[in-house]
Parts: C-alpha cells; sequence; structure tokens
C-alpha cells in the first residue's frame, strides 16, 4: 500500500481534516498514558516491557490484516522487504520513537502527570524551527502565535509550580524533543512504511526494559490493563500519529499533540484524585486555549 502522499497545498480539503483528525485521536490515545502508569502498579521496566510487547503484537496483527485485505501473497515475505528497505530515516524513525517511549513512562513514574504533559506542549516550537530549517517550511503566523501562547503556559508551571521533579521533568523534556524529530521525519519521508516501523519501534522499547523488568511478577489482574496499555496507548496512539502527521505540515501536528497537556492530568484527576496544584493548571489551561483557537482557524482556513 503507497502511503506517500502530496504537498499539503494540493491535498484536498477531505485530506487535511482527515490528518486533523488523525493526529487528534493519536492525541487522546497517548493522554492515557499517566492513566494506565497510575492503574498498574508495577514498577517502570515491567511496564515497558509489557507495553512494548502488546503493543508489538496489536500492530503485527494489523499487518497480517491489512495484507490479507489487499490479498498480498506472500506477505511475511513482502513486510520483510518493507523492513529491510526502510532506509537510514526509517531505522532513525524506529530509534527515535523506541527512545521517545523508554523517556515517556519513565517521566511519568518520576513526575506528575501533569508535569509531563505541559512539558510535552513545547513540541510545538521546536518543531516549527527543526521544520523551518530542515524542509523549508515557513510556519503560519497563526501556528507562531499558538506555539508562543503554549510556550507561556509552560513557562508559568515550570516556574512557578512545586509539584514535580527535575528529573521526571529532563526525562519529559527529552521525550519531547524525541516527537519532534518524529515529525519532521515522517513529513520529510512519506514512504518510511508506516506498520512495520511502528512495530519495530514498540519492539525496541520492549527490547530497552527488558534487562530491567521483571515480566513474570505481573498478577493475574493486571493483564488486562497491560494488553490495552499496549493497544491502546502504544500501537493505536503510534499508528494514527505516523498516518496523520504526513497530511499535516510539522507545526501543526505539533500543536495538536499538545492537547495532551490539559487531557492527561484530567484521567489522574477524575480517577485518582491526583489534583494538578493551581498554577499547573493555569499553565494547561493557557495551552488548551492556545490550541483550540488555532484549530478554530485552521479549520476555517481550510475550509
Amino acid at each position: 500500500m503507497d502511503y506517500t502522499l502530496p504537498n499539503k497545498k494540493a491535498l484536498p480539503n477531505p485530506s487535511y481534516l482527515v490528518g486533523l483528525l488523525l493526529v487528534s485521536s493519536a492525541t487522546i490515545a497517548w493522554s492515557t498514558a499517566g492513566l494506565f502508569t497510575r492503574a498498574i502498579a508495577l514498577d517502570n521496566w515491567t511496564l515497558l516491557f509489557w507495553r512494548g510487547v502488546f503493543g508489538a503484537a496489536a500492530i503485527a496483527l494489523g499487518i497480517g490484516i491489512v495484507s490479507r485485505k489487499n490479498n498480498r501473497r506472500n506477505s511475511p515475505n513482502n513486510t520483510m522487504r518493507q523492513i529491510v528497505s526502510m532506509g537510514f530515516y526509517g531505522w532513525l524513525f524506529v530509534f527515535v520513537s523506541g527512545i521517545g517511549m523508554v523517556m515517556f513512562i519513565t517521566a511519568l513514574n518520576h513526575t506528575t502527570v501533569a508535569h509531563v504533559s505541559i512539558l510535552y506542549a513545547t513540541v510545538p516550537l521546536a518543531t516549527a524551527c527543526v521544520a523551518w530549517f530542515v524542509l523549508r517550511e515557513k510556519p503560519s503566523s497563526y501556528s507562531l502565535t499558538a506555539s508562543f501562547f503554549s510556550l507561556i503556559g509552560v513557562c508559568i508551571m515550570m516556574g512557578f509550580s512545586s509539584d514535580g521533579h527535575w528529573i521526571g521533568d529532563l526525562l519529559a523534556l527529552g521525550m519531547t524533543i524525541c516527537l519532534a524529530v518524529m515529525m519532521i521525519i515522517t513529513r520529510a519521508n512519506p514512504e518510511i512504511p508506516i506498520l512495520p516501523a511502528a512495530c519495530l519501534s514498540a519492539l525496541l522499547s520492549a527490547a530497552l526494559a527488558l534487562p530491567f523488568s521483571s515480566p513474570f511478577t505481573v498478577e493475574p489482574e493486571q493483564w488486562i490493563m497491560l494488553i490495552l496499555f499496549g493497544v491502546v496507548n502504544s500501537a493505536l496512539g503510534l499508528v494514527l500519529f505516523i498516518i496523520g502527521s504526513k497530511y499535516l505540515p510539522a507545526i501543526e501536528t505539533a500543536l495538536i499533540t499538545a492537547l495532551d497537556a490539559p487531557l492527561a492530568p484530567i484521567w489522574v484527576w477524575i480517577l485518582f484524585s491526583e489534583a494538578p496544584g493551581s498554577v499547573t493548571m493555569l499553565g494547561g489551561s493557557i495551552v488548551f486555549i492556545a490550541v483550540a483557537v488555532y484549530l478554530a482557524t485552521a479549520h476555517r482556513q481550510y475550509s
């Protein structure tokens, strides 16, 4: 299946809206990470290992379904050819994505969900700078304004709140940089095979966690949550993101994923009473408003 897409300016309006829908859905799926890490009482590395294993299994199942639906012959060999021919940027995406997954889940275990999520919101500015330099993709004034206000929200949270921890915050920042790089890679290299790359990325995160994990200490009642964690947060989120980001400029993809900032703490607040501080709430609200206004403006621009 050919996932190569033309430049955004050549896309019809429905394709742009599909990109918005897919990346927004990926953001919702990723925003459940804090919920699952709080709900599953396992150490960080065991959690990472099984998240990667079940995520990779779900994506591998998707590869089989897609291949069968398209009546492909020798589909396993075809998948292997795709993997072998991914090239430098395909493997770079796998590596950066796998490292980002490890940083993401580890950060959630060393600081609050609110801090991880709002640090996530700094990705639009980083992505805009890299996209402008690497892809010559000049951001619009609307996206730069929204990115600026998102950064203000983050600065308020980081400068005045005291409900986080610097180790987790630093890991969250590293994860944010990884996400920005992933957006640039997928935007610049639409020929990367989506499902094989996502599957390898999940497997890499599991392999990195395995030496430090205790995979056979899982209680029977925890398996359902672990499977859901891998399928929803890892597989579904990553695949939707990779597909959707090919339809949108990098900075717009980054702005939509910034909605993780206000979404993730809400799930944890509702179910586990981990209420973010008032300053963190203020910073998250600014991020949410900036992105919401931008999306409303973008919808009018492309409709």
